[in-house]
C-alpha cells in the first residue's frame, strides 16, 4: 500500500482537496487508522476492568440475582436476568469478549456480542442507570462497524489483507461524535437556574472539605461557583478546543485534570478514565502512529500532507452515509425530548434519561405506598422491603416513573392473591437540590389505573418550593 494517506487531524494540503468535494465524500476520505486501533485496545481494557469491578464488589448478585423485581425500561420490561448462576456466566463471557477485543481476535463477532451482552445488562434495571453506561452501550455499538483491527490485532496476523494504515474518515468521526455529544449536551444541561446558582455543587463540595490541597476552600462561595461555571464552560467548549490544532494540547491537559479531579471527588466509577482515554486517543495529536508499539503492527507510516483523489460515492457508501445521518440526527434530538414535557426535568424525571444530564441534582426521597380496599374502606401500608432492595427503594423514592411501574407490579401481586377491588396510592415527599420537602405525586391518584406510556403524567405535582441557598451541616443528598 502507498504510504501517502491523510492524517485525521491534518490541516495541510489535503484540507484544500477536501474543500473541493462534498461533505458526503469527505466521510470516506482515508485517514490514519491508529486512533481506531488504540481506542479498541483501551476500550477493551477498561471494559475488562469494569467486569472485574462487578465481581470484586459483589454487584452481580446484589443487582441481578438477589432482587425479586426489576425496573425494566419502558418497552423492555421483558428483559430479565438469567436464572441460577447465569448472570455470573454472563459476566465471565463479557470479560472474555473484552479480552478478544483487546487482542483483535474474531473482532466483529466479539464486538457484536459485547454490545448485546453489555446492553442486556444495562436494560435489566433502571435502578442502575448511569449516563456513562448509556455512552458505553452507544460506543460498543459503533465499535461493531469500525475497522479497529487494521494493526496490532490477531485478526491482522490471521488475515494479512486486513492490515492497513488507513480507515474511512467516518469511522473516527463517529467515535468522536459520540464522545463529543456527551460533553456538549452535558454542558447544555447545566444551563439551568439551580446550576447557575452553584447548586447542588456547593453542597457536594461542603461535604468534601477533606479533599487534598484545595478542600480547605470547598466551603467558600467562590469555589462553588468556580466548579459550577468551570464545569459548564468545560463541557461546552472542550470539543471545539480539542479540534482546533492551536488549543489541542492545553485542552487535553485541562480535560485530564478535570476528569482526574472528578474521579477523586465523586464516585463515578470508570467514567473519568474512559473519557481520558477516549479524549487523548480520538482527539489527541497525531502521535500514536509514531510510537514503537504502532511500528510493531507492520503497517507503513501515514503522510499527512498527501492529497488523495476522492471518487464519487458508490451505492454501498451512499447507504453508509444515509444510516450515519439517521444515527446522528437521532442522537442530536434524543437529549432534547425533555423540552416536550412541562415542568423541571430534574424534578419530574420526564426525559431525564438518555439526555446527558450528569451531576445536576441532589434528591432525597421519602416514600410510603398504600393499598386502599374499596370493599372494606381500609388502608394498608405496603412494606416496600418485602419486594425491593434498599437501593431500589432509595432510587424509586426520587423517580416517579419507577413508583408508577412498581404500582403496576404490586397490583399484579395483589390480583394473584385473589384481590381485585383496590387502588394503590403513594405519598412521596422529595427534596430537590436542598429545597424543602414537597409532594411529587398526587396521593389521591390510583397509580395502578394510570396508563404507562411515554406521555406526560398529569398526576405529577409541579415543583413549587423555592430554591433557598443555605450552608448545610452535611451534604447528605443523594446524587445522580
Amino acid at each position: 500500500m502507498s504510504a501517502t494517506l491523510e492524517s485525521p487531524l491534518a490541516s495541510t494540503a489535503a484540507d484544500t482537496a477536501r474543500d473541493q468535494v462534498s461533505i458526503w465524500q469527505r466521510l470516506f476520505v482515508p485517514v490514519a487508522a491508529a486512533p481506531l486501533v488504540f481506542f479498541r485496545i483501551a476500550f477493551g481494557g477498561i471494559m475488562l476492568w469494569e467486569v472485574w469491578r462487578y465481581f470484586n464488589h459483589g454487584w452481580i448478585a446484589r443487582y441481578f440475582i438477589e432482587p425479586t423485581f426489576y425496573f425494566g425500561y419502558f418497552g423492555f420490561e421483558w428483559v430479565r436476568p438469567w436464572p441460577g448462576d447465569g448472570m455470573y456466566l454472563h459476566f465471565y463471557l463479557l470479560g472474555l469478549l473484552a479480552v478478544l477485543i483487546i487482542l483483535g481476535l474474531f473482532y466483529r463477532i466479539s464486538a457484536l456480542l459485547f454490545f448485546l451482552g453489555f446492553t442486556y445488562v444495562f436494560l435489566l434495571d433502571q435502578t442502575n442507570y448511569l449516563n456513562h453506561f448509556y455512552l458505553i452501550a452507544l460506543v460498543s455499538f459503533a465499535m461493531i462497524f469500525v475497522p479497529a483491527t487494521r494493526a496490532l490485532s490477531l485478526d491482522g496476523l490471521r488475515k494479512p489483507n486486513l492490515r492497513s494504515d488507513s480507515a474511512p474518515a467516518w469511522t473516527v468521526a463517529l467515535l468522536r461524535f459520540l464522545i463529543g455529544i456527551a460533553y456538549f449536551y452535558g454542558g447544555i444541561a447545566k444551563i439551568n437556574g439551580d446550576w447557575l446558582q452553584a447548586v447542588p455543587m456547593r453542597y457536594w463540595l461542603a461535604a468534601r472539605r477533606d479533599f487534598p490541597l484545595i478542600g480547605q476552600w470547598f466551603g467558600e462561595e467562590w469555589m462553588a461557583y468556580l466548579f459550577s461555571y468551570g464545569g459548564l464552560f468545560f463541557d461546552l467548549l472542550i470539543v471545539p478546543l480539542l479540534l482546533w490544532r492551536r488549543t489541542r494540547t492545553p485542552a487535553l491537559i485541562v480535560a485530564t485534570l478535570f476528569h482526574v479531579t472528578n474521579a477523586h471527588l465523586f464516585s463515578i466509577g470508570i467514567f473519568p478514565w474512559f473519557m481520558i482515554a477516549a479524549t487523548w486517543i480520538l482527539f489527541g495529536p497525531d502521535w500514536l502512529r509514531h510510537t514503537p508499539l504502532w511500528k510493531l503492527g507492520g503497517v507503513p507510516p501515514v503522510d499527512p500532507d498527501a492529497v488523495q483523489p476522492v471518487p464519487a460515492l458508490n451505492r454501498r457508501q451512499r447507504w453508509v452515509a444515509a444510516l450515519l445521518t439517521l444515527f446522528v440526527v437521532w442522537q442530536v434530538l434524543m437529549p432534547l425530548r425533555h423540552w416536550l414535557y412541562p415542568g423541571y426535568v430534574s424534578w419530574t424525571e420526564e426525559g431525564h434519561n438518555f439526555s446527558w444530564h450528569m451531576k445536576l441534582r441532589g434528591k432525597d426521597g421519602d416514600l410510603t405506598m398504600y393499598v386502599f380496599d374499596k370493599g372494606t374502606y381500609t388502608t394498608e401500608e405496603v412494606n416496600l422491603s418485602d419486594y425491593l432492595s434498599y437501593r431500589q427503594v432509595s432510587k424509586m423514592a426520587t423517580r416517579p416513573h419507577m413508583v408508577h411501574q412498581f404500582a403496576y407490579y404490586l397490583a399484579d401481586q395483589l390480583r394473584a392473591q385473589g384481590r381485585d377491588n383496590f387502588s394503590i396510592h403513594a405519598r412521596n415527599w422529595v427534596a430537590l437540590n436542598g429545597r424543602d420537602w414537597q409532594l411529587i405525586i398526587d396521593p389521591q391518584v390510583d397509580l395502578a389505573s394510570q396508563p404507562r406510556d411515554i406521555w406526560h403524567k398529569p398526576w405529577l405535582l409541579p415543583l413549587e418550593t423555592p430554591l433557598i441557598i443555605h450552608q448545610p451541616a452535611s451534604a447528605d443528598i443523594e446524587t445522580d
